[in-house]
């Protein structure tokens, strides 16, 4: 059985990496997309993982299936389009680490998953399944997305989900409420950023964002993560905050969520747990404390599945930091 099994993009990111001698931007070819992220990071804490989703018959889609198989993630469930080429983003840095994305997508292999082409086997044969939002703008990967989901639920799987607004790759923002809104009630598990809460609810403020986001939709467990604020989270009627680790150089925050998010799927499946209700509120700062950890080791290094920490630089940094 797998840990946990994810649906969605998988890309290249090429990141800065400095100037040549001659005062040219180099950049750097690293894998990415968020579900791949998420499973990686789940991967070297330990946790049996599966990637489903779809790349070009290219270099980079040949690069990608590389890395996740040397990162130990089931790549059965990938598919190949001879016809459409793998989708890359060209990642851009602020000085404090921030990034922006310029995508080359129109198409892009992950977009043209088809409903036949999901492994609805392996998803039977997973105890978490993982989704994100960019699987939701184009068809025909949004109808294979939402046959995905159905057989997760079927299954009893817990469900989690990361509505990860990229507003480039929509057509029109409307759309893309309505589209990433059309999941969150079927999900056990959301983390989102400040910036997608306030999207999706209106509200600035996340406590109050968070509380309306759980009203409306059902959600069980909310997770809104702040940057250097850390996190706000919320379980059922219990509400808290974790800050982040102080003093850590950021270079590069591209995947620090799902690094975040990850690390928290690992502690779910580390205790065993299946259902969001067999957590205890008393068990909740533990727990994202870890996530903010792995979030921000993440941070300290450029790209994101590069980036991803092993268990031992985790547990370094609780230790440092007292547990």
């Amino acid at each position: 059985m797998y840990d946990v099994t994810a649906l969605g993009e998988i890309l290249v990111d090429f990141t800065p990496a400095g100037d040549s001698p001659r005062g040219n931007r180099l950049f750097e070819r690293n894998a990415g997309g968020a579900p791949a992220n998420v499973l990686v990071c789940l991967a070297k804490l330990g946790d049996s993982t599966a990637f489903l989703g779809k790349v070009g018959d290219d270099a980079a889609g040949r690069f990608l299936v590389e890395v996740l198989k040397a990162h130990r993630v089931d790549v059965g469930g990938v598919r190949v389009d001879p016809a459409v080429p793998t989708t890359l983003a060209f990642v851009e840095l602020d000085a404090q680490g921030g990034r922006t994305f310029d995508f080359r997508r129109n198409p892009g292999a992950d977009t043209t998953l088809a409903p036949a082409e999901v492994d609805a086997a392996r998803i039977a044969d997973s105890r978490i399944f993982h989704l994100g939002s960019l699987s939701l703008t184009h068809e025909p990967a949004r109808s294979a997305t939402l046959l995905a989901l159905s057989e997760a639920r079927k299954h009893g799987l817990m469900v989690s989900y990361d509505p990860n607004l990229r507003p480039a790759l929509w057509r029109d923002l409307d759309e893309a409420k309505t589209q990433i809104a059309s999941v969150v009630r079927y999900a056990d598990v959301v983390k989102l950023s400040g910036d997608e809460l306030a999207f999706l609810t209106g509200e600035a403020d996340p406590e109050i964002g968070s509380r309306m986001l759980q009203g409306h939709h059902g959600v069980p467990l909310v997770l809104v993560t702040l940057g250097p604020e850390g996190c706000l989270w919320r379980l059922g009627r219990s509400m808290g905050r974790e800050p982040a680790f102080s003093g850590l150089a950021v270079v590069d925050t591209t995947g620090a969520g799902d690094a975040f998010l990850g690390a928290f799927l690992h502690t779910l499946v580390a205790r065993d747990w299946t259902r969001v209700s067999e957590i205890e509120p008393g068990e909740m700062p533990r727990m994202v404390r870890f996530a903010c950890a792995v979030a921000g080791l993440c941070t300290t290094r450029h790209g994101a599945i590069p980036a991803m920490p092993s268990p031992d630089e985790v547990a370094r940094l609780l230790s440092r930091s007292g547990g």
